[in-house]
């Protein structure tokens, strides 16, 4: 199966988000590994940026827009859109958004370039909905519950994210990706 991530960014931010993208594509690497090893899936992944032109205020950019594209360009890749904005309606408290083959989160720009910031609020996110479609399709009961009951216990109670260094290793020190904890899913 193809993973497609998909930068979606503002035509004026052109030539502004590149360490951001090449960060995607590193992370795209990162997440084919990570899938393989958690979820025992082989996966193929792509990046591309979806470049975005303002838009009128009944025309805005938007989920439902999102996942017109994502049916247009294939319902049967799993496309991942990393946006410039919150979706509007979520069940998921990280900003996210999730369907069959769909995931979509708001990314977050660093104020300055800052990997950690890159690997604590973008990466963790897009774990967090991709582990709910992965377990949707490795037929786990209730698997939006047990990523939201992992997920409440890093916010909460301290658990901490799992961290890996820039060979997708586990590491405690300086991490590159960072990821919910998957110890609790049983796979």
């Amino acid at each position: 199966m193809l993973l497609h991530f998909i930068f979606v960014i503002k035509d004026s931010d052109l030539g502004k988000r590149d360490k951001e993208f090449d960060y995607v594509k590193q992370m795209s690497q990162f997440y084919k590994a990570w899938i393989k090893n958690n979820f025992d899936k082989d996966f193929d992944v792509q990046c591309d940026e979806m470049i975005t032109k303002p838009r009128g205020l009944f025309n805005k950019l938007d989920t439902t827009t999102l996942l017109k594209d994502h049916r247009e360009r294939g319902e049967e890749i799993y496309h991942f859109y990393l946006c410039h904005f919150r979706p509007l309606w979520t069940d998921c408290t990280c900003e996210g958004y999730h369907a069959e083959n769909f995931g979509m989160i708001w990314w977050q720009t660093p104020k300055q370039d800052d990997l950690f910031f890159l690997a604590e609020k973008n990466c963790t996110t897009v774990s967090h909905e991709l582990a709910h479609e992965l377990l949707r399709q490795n037929g786990k009961k209730n698997y939006v519950d047990v990523v939201h009951d992992v997920w409440t216990k890093h916010t909460f109670a301290n658990l901490s994210f799992e961290k890996y260094d820039k060979d997708f290793k586990k590491t405690n020190t300086n991490p590159i990706f960072m990821t919910l904890d998957t110890s609790s899913f049983g796979q």
